[in-house]
């Protein structure tokens, strides 16, 4: 049985149950809103598609959608630890392992749970499956039945065919013996490995480990009848056999000495400290066994200080966990139409890995109250939390595939195929992507003004290495060197970003002097503005604008907004024009992008206001090669209330369109009919606004601001911005909850911004 607390269990059928049974649901990805949708969708029209796939059945992967289909199938006999409890029992599982798959990597599945006992069943029952699904993940069937069925399916289908427990926990393996050999100084073709199980994880483990160059003669196995060896006839089969060695040794304390690799796939408590003694010098221990493993770190580490160790457990660090490749290399493999998952496209997910843990980590990836991060004894494997695993693996699986000979539908452009899959990794990826790639054409001059903060290190490393910005950092030297140590980065100071140091700066004297000329109407005496240098990074990082020292500036990390942005106010100013600033908030949601404003600053604007945010608003949609489609919102639609506030959207929006009729815009209008372009059909069929509304300019500050965090907890919306709009130079606030991602969004949207302005390219509507 599991062990867990009953705590847990209570929660975790809790979670089961409520609040609807299960973790899955179909759901339709095209209309059916009226009679027209149905007869596309079903009969008669259905049968145009029929008859395309008869002619040629590829254009099943264009026409359906099988391409993007797997079936996770299990018997029931190997459940997780519970051992042979039967298909209706292991459903829960099997729609765990759907729901992973679709989260990380964005595939549809259908857990099936079939009653076969025997290696035919089991095969007869998958294969007649093939039309149905572009994959196949095999999942907790014992062994070694799990071994023929795998071998069987593989030969008889032109799908993949992968079985998770087998080679899900071999890439994973082998990719942190890679990494730890790597950091030992070891080879793999010479050191000694030992194995403690040898169950369908732990054979596949060794073949993958042989296939990448380890020599069968190194390698010593052990299950529950001890050593594996010649002329053993108990509980032996023929993938054991491969591995049996001429020995008059029989346990696994026998041939534990000199060992670099223990493999442990088996169960708690079997390797005990004093075997750990006898290892080889920084021997690799890989405790895998859940939830007791072979040996707990800690009591490892008692005897070998010099070990590095893994585990399957999520509270320990470098947890081997299948999630870490399986929905990835899936992703690869259909995206090219595989019609296998052979041994190329493992190894290359291996390398991907392995290459992927020794990069600096991504924030999505850490815990924020970690004391150690980046490439070594501790971080061997990524976090299975890591967005770039699918930007990684599925590119090398999908190549391999290629290169292989496996591919039915080869990619033909990399650049394109990775930034399609930037919108599982990054749900931002899509819409901002046309951002990076004008701010990648003329990186500029960015200021951070919380440079010791560790998001803003994590999104300096990113901005480098997206090439987006020459980045300027306010801090301390040694805080800043040592959180980047301890984050792993690979950025200094001096050669990869420069630093403005408050406590020391040979510019001190003349930023004082700067601030006193633009502050100095605003109760900036010299006593205070000589304080000021010293200790508000704010005001430094604008002043570092100003002067023409950067070109761009973000803050708002830590504090609060109105703080920032009074600030901002007195030093940098407002764009001609402007009467104040105002907050743009861009929602990414699953239903698209939709633009809010003002969310953070005015709380009651005036019609002539409201009319200059959306314009102001428009230049930033555009920036993101997005079409403005202005709605503002009101309680009131095209007239059904006569109210102060409706009266003031209508004057809005009647401004708004005398100044600039090229755009899409109308009001007043409730939410729904901004949202929903036949809901505006049955109101005001001559609507200036066609479609669907993505910017919406709310009433007053309580609406807007209501509006956006009501999205993103309901809609579970992605924030990007705040995009502050009205300052005579790049300047905009963030928020204390901002993620690094969300720190290198808004720096390209500020590169952008001051691209323009350099240039002094008409930006409006133009």
């Amino acid at each position: 049985m599991v062990s867990y607390s009953e705590d847990l269990r209570s929660a975790a059928l809790s979670f089961h149950r409520f609040p609807r049974p299960g973790k899955l649901e179909i759901q339709a990805t095209k209309p059916l809103a009226n009679q027209r949708d149905l007869a596309l969708a079903y009969s008669p029209g259905v049968a145009a598609a029929c008859e395309e796939i008869v002619a040629d059945p590829a254009e099943a992967a264009s026409l359906t959608g099988r391409a993007n289909l797997v079936a996770v199938v299990s018997n029931g006999t190997a459940v997780l630890g519970l051992g042979n409890i039967g298909p209706l029992a292991a459903k829960p599982v099997m729609e765990g392992k759907a729901v992973l798959f679709k989260k990380f990597a964005g595939i549809d599945v259908f857990d099936i749970e079939i009653a076969a006992d025997t290696i035919e069943r089991v095969v007869e029952t998958v294969a007649a499956l093939e039309p149905t699904f572009g994959g196949i993940n095999l999942e907790d069937i014992k062994g070694p039945e799990c071994f023929e069925i795998e071998e069987q399916l593989k030969a008889r289908m032109k799908i993949p065919v992968f079985h998770d427990d087998q080679h899900g926990t071999a890439i994973i393996v082998a990719a942190a013996i890679t990494n730890g050999l790597l950091l030992n100084g070891k080879t793999l073709a010479d050191v000694k490995i030992v194995a403690s199980g040898a169950g369908a994880a732990a054979i596949a483990c060794l073949n993958l480990l042989v296939s990448m160059g380890a020599q069968r003669r190194n390698i010593w196995v052990c299950d529950i009848d001890g050593l594996v060896y010649e002329g053993r006839n108990t509980l032996m089969d023929k993938w054991k056999e491969a591995y049996a060695q001429k020995t008059d040794k029989r346990k696994l304390a026998d041939v534990i000495a000199g060992a670099d690799v223990f493999l442990g796939v088996s169960a708690g408590n079997v390797l005990k400290p004093e075997m750990v003694a006898q290892m080889a010098d920084k021997p690799l221990v890989m405790a895998l066994a859940n939830p007791v493993p072979e040996i707990m770190p800690d009591e490892a580490r008692k005897v070998r200080p010099d070990a590095m160790i893994c585990t399957g457990r999520s509270d320990f660090p470098n947890q081997v966990n299948n999630v870490l490749c399986f929905p990835f290399i899936f992703r690869g493999a259909l995206d090219v139409g595989a019609t296998a998952i052979n041994e190329d496209m493992k190894r290359a997910a291996v390398d991907a890995i392995a290459r992927l843990a020794r990069e600096p980590p991504s924030d999505a990836a850490v815990r924020f109250d970690s004391e150690t991060q980046g490439f070594g004894p501790g971080s061997l494997i990524p976090s299975p939390f890591d967005p770039r695993l699918i930007l990684r693996i599925a590119p090398a699986v999908a190549k391999a595939a290629m290169a292989s000979g496996v591919a039915t539908r080869p990619i033909t452009n990399f650049d394109e195929y990775r930034g399609r899959l930037e919108r599982f990794a990054f749900r931002s990826g899509l819409v901002m992507k046309p951002v990076f790639a004008k701010a990648k054409t003329q990186p500029v001059r960015v200021i951070y003004a919380e440079g010791e903060d560790m998001r803003v290190l994590r999104a300096t490393q990113q901005v480098l290495e997206e090439q987006l910005a020459r980045p300027i950092l306010v801090g301390r030297p040694s805080v800043v060197e040592t959180r980047i140590k301890r984050l792993g980065l690979a950025i200094k100071a001096g050669k990869d970003f420069d630093l403005i140091n408050p406590e020391d700066d040979p510019r001190y004297r003349s930023y004082v002097q700067s601030y006193i000329d633009v502050a100095g109407r605003h109760g900036a005496t010299p006593d205070v503005a000589r304080t000021t240098i010293r200790t508000n990074a704010t005001v430094i990082a604008a002043l570092a604008v100003v002067r023409g020292e950067a070109d761009a500036m973000l803050c708002g990390v830590e504090g609060s907004y109105m703080r920032h942005l009074r600030h901002v106010r007195e030093i940098i100013g407002y764009v001609p024009g402007a009467s104040d600033f105002a907050a743009l908030s861009l929602m990414i949601t699953s239903k698209g992008a939709y633009f809010i404003a003002d969310t953070q600053v005015r709380p009651n604007p005036s019609a002539e206001e409201l009319a200059d945010i959306a314009a102001q608003a428009a230049v930033h949609v555009q920036r993101f090669n997005i079409k403005p489609k202005i709605a503002f919102v009101s309680h009131s639609d095209f007239g059904s209330y006569d109210t102060e506030s409706s009266r003031k959207v209508r004057r809005a929006t009647e401004l708004f369109t005398e100044r600039h009729p090229q755009i899409e815009a109308d009001g007043e209008m409730q939410g729904d009919t901004a949202l929903s372009g036949s809901v505006r059909q049955l109101i005001l069929p001559h609507s200036r606004l066609t479609g669907v509304a993505n910017v919406l300019i709310l009433p007053n500050l309580d609406a807007a601001n209501a509006a956006y965090q009501m999205i993103k907890v309901l809609g579970s919306g992605l924030q990007v911005g705040p995009i502050l709009i009205g300052p005579a130079r790049p300047a905009h606030i963030l928020t204390p909850s901002v993620t690094a991602r969300g720190i290198l969004n808004m720096t390209a949207v500020a590169v952008v911004e001051a691209q323009e302005r350099a240039s002094r390219q008409p930006t409006l509507f133009g």
